[in-house]
């Protein structure tokens, strides 16, 4: 285990009414454990999930809980698909020395010092820094932080950030890099301006839930039969927004698209998504050749690091009408922050286990406010819903205020694993109300998914050929 220095205290902050006020009642003691599993689902087995990239996911998660010397547990997670995981475990336990010893009150009580304590590590910085497996890795442990602290608040995560004052949340960001795009002051005026109507969007999305997409129809191994039939039975749920995974052969990609617009007819949305599959050139020539069935956005068509080929596609695609899409495997806030300078994306896609947890997600939400970039968070997985719609909840209710060209993507597999899963109702999320950030699974879902020897793969891996 790592050993751990005092807490970092080389961030300051220049606004004021930032302070927390804990009392015995609410605020769990010291953090004395950590424990972390590999936990796979084989949804490979099924094709569900593939993509013109992962052509055979298993999803899966690192899944962390911490607990502490007053008896309370906080859950978090970070989604892989499979092979992998067991890294981002071993990053994990690297960093577990920066939370056991810690109370719950130092850590939020200088958010964004901790943050940069956990992500400046003079040794383990050199494996990120901010990015790859260390950065999945800070994403678990930070979302199980952020959900000891809304189940001691005794609020879901979503209903814990729109409850604080702009002050507070500002406090919970790492500004580190980014102010020549968002300063403290500036994330301080938008949020104070969107203190304006927020009883009233939470009253509303209450009452009505935030819109959502969904991806479950078209995973690229599913065959035309099957996904005539889901797609069949989402118009009948009333869904209205549909997704395609495209970038393995033209042809097939444009049979699919061709079967998905006659189905679900002109008026309703389709967006498309290569998860990285061509070159810029490749991508520009493959999308205009799809620009018959009208797609809203091409997700991820190129390297997710190349942000001036993004820029070179969204250029070329403007005059079709066809935005572009990224964000689920951005990096960190500065990659972020370079997409939006360079007018590289149309859609930015947040996502809960890439970025580090809630206080980075904080910073991207800011920014793409800033540039009047709609935030169309990426999810499915396992657990990714459930974690994002937290975030997505809190950006109309106090950053954005707009519903405009924004939904938060749905994926229908693996809810069934965790205690409180997500609720969808007439193709919109309802807003979670149970204490937490909805990530705690059912034990006996970690125990027999466990990797490799929990019962499912005991027993997979058994009938393997060897």
């Amino acid at each position: 285990m790592v050993g751990c220095g005092p807490l970092f205290s080389g961030v300051s902050h220049a606004v004021s009414g930032a302070d927390w006020t804990f009392t015995e009642n609410n605020m769990p003691q010291k953090i004395v454990k950590l424990t972390v599993k590999d936990v796979r689902f084989p949804t490979s087995l099924g094709q569900h999930g593939s993509d013109a990239m992962h052509t055979d996911p298993d999803y899966s998660v690192a899944y962390v809980v911490i607990e502490t010397d007053g008896g309370m547990k906080g859950y978090g997670l970070t989604f892989t698909v499979g092979r992998g995981t067991e890294v981002v475990v071993c990053a994990v336990k690297a960093l577990s020395g920066f939370v056991v010893g810690k109370t719950l009150e130092e850590i939020v009580g200088d958010f964004s010092g901790y943050y940069r304590l956990l992500t400046s590590d003079g040794q383990m910085r050199w494996i990120g820094p901010e990015k790859g497996v260390i950065q999945l890795a800070t994403a678990a442990v930070l979302n199980a932080v952020w959900d000891l602290w809304a189940r001691a608040e005794g609020k879901p995560l979503w209903k814990l950030l729109v409850d604080m004052s702009p002050e507070q949340l500002v406090s919970c960001i790492d500004f580190r890099y980014i102010t020549d795009a968002l300063t403290e002051q500036e994330a301080l005026d938008l949020l104070r301006k969107a203190q304006t109507g927020k009883t009233e969007r939470e009253e509303q999305m209450l009452k009505e839930g935030y819109p959502a997409y969904t991806t479950s129809c078209a995973w690229l191994g599913y065959s035309d039969q099957q996904l005539t039939q889901l797609c069949t039975d989402a118009l009948a749920s009333g869904w209205s927004r549909f997704k395609v995974k495209v970038g393995a052969e033209l042809e097939d990609d444009e049979r699919r698209c061709r079967l998905i617009r006659q189905m679900i007819g002109p008026d309703k949305t389709l967006m498309i998504d290569a998860n990285q599959r061509w070159d810029v050139g490749e991508a520009i020539s493959w999308v205009t050749s799809l620009a018959p069935f009208r797609p809203l956005w091409i997700e991820e068509p190129t390297s997710p690091d190349d942000i001036l080929g993004h820029a070179t596609i969204s250029k070329a695609l403007a005059p079709l009408g066809i935005g572009v899409a990224s964000g689920e495997q951005c990096h960190n806030r500065v990659m972020f922050k370079q997409f939006l300078q360079a007018s590289a994306l149309q859609f930015v896609q947040i996502d809960s286990c890439r970025l580090g947890s809630v206080n980075e997600n904080l910073a991207v939400l800011l920014m793409a406010h800033k540039f009047q970039v709609p935030v169309c968070p990426h999810a499915g997985g396992v657990g990714l819903c459930e974690l994002v719609q937290h975030l997505i909840l809190f950006d109309y209710i106090s950053v954005s205020a707009d519903l405009n060209n924004r939904m938060c993507e749905y994926v229908d597999h693996l809810h069934e694993h965790f205690t409180s899963p997500v609720v969808i109702r007439s193709a919109h999320y309802l807003p979670p109300k149970d204490p937490g950030y909805s990530c705690e699974m059912l034990e006996s879902s970690v125990e027999t998914h466990q990797f490799p020897g929990g019962e499912v793969w005991a027993n997979l891996l058994a009938k393997a050929p060897e």
